[in-house]
């Protein structure tokens, strides 16, 4: 039913590509839940909630499993950074440490070594000078932005699907309405069929195909309410919900002239997905600036206070130490080497990554701006095409009653009005859907 109507995601190879984040999960958990909901929707009805298209927007993109995780991702990045901080900072710790020996030692009388010697110490260390160190913390600082910049995105593409499923069920409602009145209709043709058969003024092949028509009119409903309940169960998933989920409202999407976007510079650089592959190209960047860092010496500073108990000649009760620790890499096999040319290919994929999406998301933008103009076109042809069948359905039950046509006349432009009911609630979806991609392309949703 859903592919006969057409209502599924748009966006192409660049949204399909981007989607491979968090759509595709998304999809399967609708799919799953759609399953398993199916046998416990015999038992018993379940509640279905009304709930406004902002308010499911919102509710997606804050309750969605998917921006849970994504939230985790960020926690885990801060944790990251703040294990890279401590590296560059000082470090204090306490040692203590108790000596017996067999006996004391003495020289010309004088004790060297106790018996039993009770030690403490507080060393502190700090880096002096760690370029290596500090680069990591920098470096660390960019994973937290990138992963920052993820869930910025992961967050429109829970919007986007849950913004999708609810036109879907606006869609499916539509269609269910249309096969109510191509059902009543037929139901009211059958009706006066029966009348007339029971007079002798008519027939019994002349309502066999009323009650034909009526039939199968009363199939397409049942099959439209049942598309419409899955939508709902989907809509529900993505809000982390329950029960299903029914749309209240029809958006209104405003969206900027051709015109007007065009001349606004980079429009594409409101989108969350350029704006986080841009952040990854920085990222890898720093990454490789950075290597030659890692053949750079390093300076540690060590003091530490001594206590002993008792003092000896060589060691009194308090004392203070101080080191110094000076490191240079001079040879490494080829490591180092090997770390860069690695880090180089992560930024030439990061960066083809970048131009590839660049690149679509302007065409993606042109295309949305077409189907817009298009689709809008179609449906005034479309419902003017829906007027005239019903205008036809309207005349030729006239004529039907008068005599002047036959049932099989009055049974097709039951079915040309019907389709043509349907055909403009699929034009509608897709006029919302292009509106909805052409926000997206832009960065402007939500």
């Amino acid at each position: 039913m859903s592919n006969a109507l057409g209502l599924r995601p748009r966006g192409g190879l660049g949204a399909a590509r981007r989607g491979g984040r968090g759509s595709l999960t998304l999809a399967a958990g609708a799919l799953l839940a759609l399953l398993a909901t199916g046998e416990r929707g015999l038992a018993q009805a379940p509640t279905i909630e009304p709930v406004s298209f902002e308010e499911a927007v919102r509710r997606a993109t804050t309750a969605n499993p998917s921006v849970a995780i994504a939230s985790a991702n960020i926690l885990r990045a801060e944790a990251i950074l703040q294990q890279a901080r401590a590296a560059t900072r000082p470090a204090i710790s306490a040692d203590a440490s108790n000596l017996t020996l067999d006996s004391a030692r003495t020289v010309d009388g004088d004790v060297v070594s106790p018996q039993n010697t009770f030690s403490a110490s507080i060393p502190v260390s700090m880096p002096l000078y760690a370029p290596a160190q500090w680069a990591r913390r920098t470096q660390a600082g960019d994973q937290r932005r990138v992963a920052q910049a993820s869930a910025v995105d992961i967050r429109r593409q829970v919007g986007v699907a849950a913004a999708q499923a609810y036109l879907s069920v606006i869609a499916f409602r539509r269609v269910v309405e249309a096969q109510q009145r191509s059902r009543d209709t037929a139901k009211a043709f059958f009706d006066y069929a029966h009348e007339r058969f029971k007079a002798g003024a008519s027939s019994r092949l002349n309502q066999l195909r009323a009650q034909q028509t009526l039939s199968s009119d009363e199939a397409l409903l049942e099959q439209a309410q049942l598309a419409l309940y899955r939508t709902q169960e989907a809509l529900g998933v993505l809000l982390a919900a329950d029960h299903p989920i029914d749309a209240t409202n029809e958006p209104a999407f405003d969206i900027p002239a051709q015109g007007a976007a065009a001349s606004a510079a980079p429009s594409i650089g409101l989108r969350t997905d350029i704006k986080l592959f841009a952040t990854e190209v920085e990222a890898a960047r720093r990454v490789v600036t950075d290597s030659s860092k890692e053949w750079q010496p390093t300076l540690t500073g060590i003091f530490a206070p001594v206590f002993q108990q008792p003092g000896s000649v060589f060691t009194p009760e308090a004392s203070w130490r101080a080191l110094l620790q000076f490191s240079v890499p001079l040879f490494d096999s080829g490591l180092r080497k090997g770390r860069r040319l690695e880090r180089q290919a992560a930024l030439q994929q990061s960066e083809v990554t970048l131009s590839a999406a660049e690149r679509e998301a302007a065409s993606e933008v042109r295309a949305a701006y077409e189907s817009v103009r298009r689709s809008e076109r179609v449906l005034q042809s479309t419902r003017d095409a829906a007027t005239q069948a019903a205008q036809v359905l309207e005349i030729t039950n006239i004529s039907f009653r008068a005599g002047a046509t036959t049932n099989i006349e009055v049974i097709d432009a039951q079915r040309r009005a019907r389709d043509a009911d349907t055909a403009v609630a699929i034009v509608e979806d897709s006029v919302r859907r292009a509106r909805l991609d052409l926000l997206n392309a832009l960065g402007r949703f939500p």
